[in-house]
């Protein structure tokens, strides 16, 4: 019976690890949507912002014209 014992406990062990593994890979790809998002609203931010800008200086030179 200790053969048995000693196989079941492995096998025991080595599924804990391979689940501890799967969710540490769920954890790291929702680590990298996480920053794609981020990486996301900053460029939309930005383009908002030098939109802004050219909007302004547009209507600045304008301004300037009249």
């Amino acid at each position: 019976m200790g053969f048995l014992d000693d196989a079941k406990e492995t096998a025991e062990a080595a599924a804990k690890k391979v689940g501890r593994a799967v969710e540490d890979g769920i954890d790291r790809a929702k680590d990298k949507v996480d920053e794609l998002k981020a990486e996301g609203e900053v460029k939309k931010a930005e383009a908002e912002r030098d939109a802004v800008k050219a909007r302004n200086d547009a209507k600045e030179g304008l301004r300037e014209d009249q």
